[in-house]
């Protein structure tokens, strides 16, 4: 454990980051999900609507750093090629 106040108080920080980190990315797989379930069920309304949200989820989460700004373009596209294959 640190004994120095400003490593107690990082510590802390951190712990706190953590969390915040794996809520959004929690958030983005269960949009993911949805998603994916849609295609599955071959609800394509559903798929879009679903899908809308998700990369709306992904940007969020690009743009607080969660995720590199590539890793959620190959994840949007990925879904929306997906999406599109249905028929």
């Amino acid at each position: 454990m640190a004994n120095i106040k400003s490593a107690k108080k990082r510590i802390l920080v951190i712990e706190t980051k953590t969390l915040r980190n794996k809520m959004i990315k929690s958030k983005v797989k269960t949009m993911v999900k949805k998603v994916e379930a849609a295609i599955a069920a071959g609800d394509k309304a559903a798929a879009e609507s679903a899908l809308k949200v998700a990369i709306s989820e992904i940007s969020k989460a690009c743009s607080k750093g969660i995720y590199h700004k590539n890793n959620a373009a190959r994840k949007i596209s990925r879904l929306t090629v997906a999406v599109n294959k249905m028929a």
